[in-house]
């Protein structure tokens, strides 16, 4: 069995179960369908519009990882491994920081039916090789095509000036390489990332759980980063408002 074989769980308890996928997407496409409704009836006419959101829901937008390189990681052959660095400064408060941003990343793109290594082996690969310098090591010994690399350079979870609001916020870069045949490796995409959880009001410590609120900004980062790599829809930040 090769690690991208390996038994994948299947999320962390703050992720959505697919049954709550499956409503999200259900309630979304009615939104849609409401809006497109109002829209419809403003200018007076043109159902077939409402009948395709009603049925299919509104226009995805295309990953940029696949707009930018012409290629996707949904392909047959592509097997996906996640690293995550994370400086000093930022491990002095968050010292399992860079595992904790690589396994949800992780767990994300397996959600999207992106075939991907196992987190645990990544992780134990990386403390047996502290030294590692190119993805390609990497991409060879655990047999994958693409290696995602998660430069973290900021992470907090309290709102700024603040020890009594919760307000998750992230900076970092987001780079792949593909790994070829000859043990090769070529950098393919990079993306700068600035993340803001909540999207409007910061959250009251005195409302959620220090380790409650750290799992549930986890969880929303991997979904930032995690649509880089797969199609989403505009409505898809609404729920994260607050």
């Amino acid at each position: 069995m090769t690690p991208a074989e390996s038994q994948m769980t299947h999320g962390t308890d703050s992720m959505m179960t697919r049954r709550e996928h499956r409503l999200s997407a259900a309630g979304r496409r009615l939104g849609w369908a409401l809006l497109a409704l109002g829209s419809t009836a403003a200018a007076g006419c043109n159902y077939v519009i409402l009948l395709g959101y009603l049925i299919g829901g509104p226009p995805s937008i295309e990953p940029d990882f696949d707009a930018n390189t012409r290629r996707s990681l949904t392909d047959k052959d592509a097997i996906v491994a996640v690293v995550c660095y994370a400086p000093d400064e930022i491990k002095w408060d968050f010292d399992e920081i860079d595992r904790e941003v690589a396994k949800y990343v992780t767990f994300r793109l397996h959600e999207h039916h992106i075939k991907v290594i196992n987190p645990d082996l990544v992780a134990a690969w990386l403390d047996e090789h502290p030294d590692w310098t190119d993805p390609a090591e990497i991409g060879e010994a655990l047999k994958c095509r693409y290696v995602i690399s998660i430069d973290l350079q900021r992470f907090s979870l309290y709102e700024e000036n603040s020890a009594t609001l919760y307000r998750g916020r992230a900076e970092g870069l987001v780079s792949v390489y593909e790994v070829f045949e000859d043990g090769s490796s070529e950098q393919i995409y990079s993306k700068e990332f600035t993340s803001r959880y909540p999207l409007m009001v910061p959250r009251s410590t005195y409302e959620v759980t220090y380790s409650t609120f750290k799992r549930q900004y986890l969880s929303r980062l991997s979904e930032e980063i995690g649509r880089l790599f797969y199609e989403h829809y505009n409505g898809d930040d609404i729920p994260d408002a607050t």
